[in-house]
């Protein structure tokens, strides 16, 4: 081959650059129609405080300077997160009413007999955002200060401990329920309607002990008021270096994280999409962003529909077999 030839491009990289000429005029198509024309609704189905909760409120504001409109981040806590995430599954599909959401999408499809959508089928996905690794809490009051202490406190004494999670059959709760699985231990769970108050549940005294996400759990373990013994991701997190993973503690395949994908319901005008997940994943990259969001908790994915998409096919199966080998019956 000379130098005035080139190379012939593989199929990949044209379908790639097809790809990305068709994304670019379905941007402009939703800027030509004057998207966004009112207000946008993020529907949050947790209580304030939590991760997604974190995560909404910072992406909100940012996306929405960068579509010249205003976010508005609605809480809908209740039923681990089915009461909003059914109700964003039958908003109006204008682009007017998004969710943003966290593992319970892909968990309550095995952990509830009957759900308020289908998560192949209610929602468009538009990116996935980012993930936290869980984290195992105590009160520091209780003079535990390892793995291997919360396990001999429990056996010593069964009736003693109560664990608070965001809720029934979040990744943290089934973290718990693990937990007490393979250490033979006994732990009461008690649910709350999200990670911000299981955090205050812990903090007053309510539970000694706590199942949660990173993000909210994090400026309390800095302060010392909470004490991390364990996180369950696959690497210690940056700058709690002190804290081990299970996996180091020897709990083999003890990983357990918490996403957080943003959607659109089903037939949301494919422009939209689009425009929401570019603008979406070029904020989540900004330098400036990311430290932030990494300071909080988060390790920032920014993939588009087909990141989340992905996630989608691959955890609502797997949590369904975790949740039927813990022995937890759908409710």
């Amino acid at each position: 081959m000379t130098g005035s030839q080139s190379a012939p491009r593989s199929r990949r990289s044209i379908l790639k650059a097809g790809g990305a000429l068709a994304i670019a005029g379905l941007i402009g198509e939703a800027r030509a129609a004057g998207y966004p024309e009112r207000p946008i609704k993020i529907i949050v189905p947790f209580a304030p405080g939590g991760p997604t909760d974190i995560m909404a409120r910072i992406l909100g504001t940012h996306l929405g300077q960068a579509l010249g409109g205003t976010i508005v981040v609605e809480n809908r806590p209740g039923g681990g997160g089915n009461i909003g995430i059914g109700i964003a599954a039958h908003a109006e599909p204008d682009g007017y009413t998004l969710l943003i959401t966290s593992s319970a999408y892909v968990v309550n499809p095995g952990l509830y007999a009957k759900i308020p959508y289908d998560p192949d089928k209610d929602f468009a996905p538009i990116a996935e955002l980012g993930t936290s690794p869980n984290v195992i809490l105590v009160d520091p009051k209780l003079g535990i200060n390892s793995i291997v202490d919360l396990i001999a406190r429990a056996k010593a004494n069964p009736d003693e401990l109560n664990y608070a999670s965001p809720g029934l059959g979040t990744t943290p709760h089934l973290a718990g329920e693990l937990f007490k699985i393979i250490g033979r231990i006994q732990m009461t769970h008690v649910p709350f309607s999200g990670a911000g108050p299981a955090i205050q549940a812990i903090l007053s005294g309510t539970t000694q002990v706590a199942f949660a996400a990173l993000p909210p759990a994090h400026p309390h373990i800095e302060s010392g008021a909470l004490k991390a013994l364990a996180v369950t991701g696959t690497h210690r997190w940056f700058d709690l270096p002190d804290v081990p993973t299970m996996i180091e503690l020897g709990y083999k395949d003890f990983v357990s994280d918490t996403f957080q994908g943003f959607l659109a319901p089903a037939n949301t005008p494919s422009s939209a999409v689009a425009l929401l997940s570019a603008k979406s994943i070029e904020i989540l990259k900004r330098p400036e962003i990311a430290e932030q969001l990494r300071n909080d908790g988060f390790e920032v994915l920014a993939n588009g529909p087909d990141g989340m998409r992905k996630r989608i096919a691959d955890e609502v199966p797997k949590w369904r077999d975790i949740i039927a080998k813990a022995g937890i019956k759908p409710v």
